[in-house]
């Protein structure tokens, strides 16, 4: 099976603990849910302010992010089984799967599995809202995430045709 031995490069763990930075602390995010660590979601909604005032251990954010790591992993390999795909395409899918979970990303996996690169591209920069949420967890309409923006185009270079000089 195409993939089936592949891992997160060492690129690859270094270009998502860029994208992601440790926060070693709780925090509301964009979207205003409680977050910690490298992007780990910790619940919907706001953090309460017992959850701000509490500290993250080096230990508990890499616990959670070699986890949601081999998650991804595991989802690009189960998806994408047709086609070789690069390193470079291998980590950025894990890098998309990690940020879009593993439902966001399935229309970008299926279309990789096809060897269909813009398939790829167009459901990576389909995917670049936020859901803000009021102070009573409600969601909002979607905001255009720059910060998204910048990442999916990075995420999707590798599925993009090879220009010649």
């Amino acid at each position: 099976m195409a993939n089936e031995n592949k891992r997160l490069s060492e690129a690859g763990w270094a270009a998502l603990r860029q994208r992601e930075q440790a926060v070693m602390h709780y925090y509301n995010d964009q979207a205003n849910n409680c977050t910690f660590g490298v992007g780990t979601l910790a619940h919907t909604g706001a953090c309460t302010p017992e959850e701000l005032r509490r500290p993250v251990t080096p230990a508990q954010v890499n616990a959670q992010l070699a986890a949601r790591v081999s998650t991804a992993e595991a989802q690009v390999r189960r998806n994408v089984t047709q086609r070789e795909l690069t390193q470079a395409q291998f980590d950025e899918l894990v890098s998309y799967t990690y940020n879009a979970g593993n439902t966001g990303a399935l229309s970008a996996l299926h279309s990789a599995n096809q060897n269909n690169d813009a398939g790829v591209v167009s459901h990576m920069n389909q995917r670049v809202y936020i859901h803000p949420r009021d102070a009573q967890g409600r969601r909002l309409a979607p905001v255009r995430s720059n910060g998204l923006v910048n990442r999916r185009r990075l995420e999707a270079a590798p599925f993009q045709p090879q220009r010649t000089r």
